[in-house]
C-alpha cells in the first residue's frame, strides 16, 4: 500500500528520547506498518524538556499525506500545546486531530491501525480504545 494514503501519526512528549522511543517501539510492534509516516515532538526547541509549538508543527507538516494526521500527547502542557495549534487553524494540516488516548498503547494501536489504510476516524477509534487494554 502506498504510504500517499495512509494517516500520519505526530507522538508529543515532554522528552525527545520518550517521543522517539514510542515512535520506534510502535513501527516495531507494528511489523507490516513501517510505511506508516510516524514523527516524534518531543522535548523544547533546542533541547531539554518541554514541548516546542515549532516541532509539533514541523512534524505533522512532515507525515501529512492528505488522509489526516492524528496527534497523541503524554501530559499536561503537551496536550495544551496541540489544542493551542489546533485552535490556531493554520498551524497543523487540514485534518489534524488530537487523539485522547494513552500515549504508548494508543501509538502502538494508531501505527498498526494506519498500516491497514484505515482513515483517521478508525485510527482514532483503535487509540482510544487502548484505555481498555486490561493487564491484570
Amino acid at each position: 500500500m502506498s504510504d500517499e494514503k495512509l494517516v500520519g501519526i505526530v507522538l508529543v512528549s515532554h522528552s525527545a528520547e520518550v517521543a522517539a522511543s514510542v515512535a520506534a517501539l510502535a513501527k516495531g510492534l507494528a511489523g507490516g506498518a513501517t510505511a506508516v509516516p510516524v514523527a516524534p515532538a518531543g522535548g523544547a526547541e533546542g533541547g531539554g524538556l518541554g514541548t516546542s509549538a515549532e516541532l509539533i508543527s514541523a512534524a505533522a507538516a512532515s507525515v501529512d499525506r492528505g488522509a489526516g494526521v492524528a496527534v497523541l500527547a503524554d501530559l499536561g502542557s503537551a496536550v495544551l500545546t496541540v489544542k493551542a495549534l489546533l485552535a490556531e487553524g493554520d498551524e497543523l494540516p487540514d485534518g489534524a486531530r488530537l487523539v485522547d488516548a494513552p500515549f504508548v498503547e494508543g501509538a502502538v494501536a494508531a501505527v498498526v491501525t494506519a498500516g491497514t489504510g484505515a482513515d483517521l476516524d478508525a485510527v482514532e477509534a483503535a487509540a482510544a480504545d487502548a484505555y481498555t487494554y486490561r493487564k491484570v
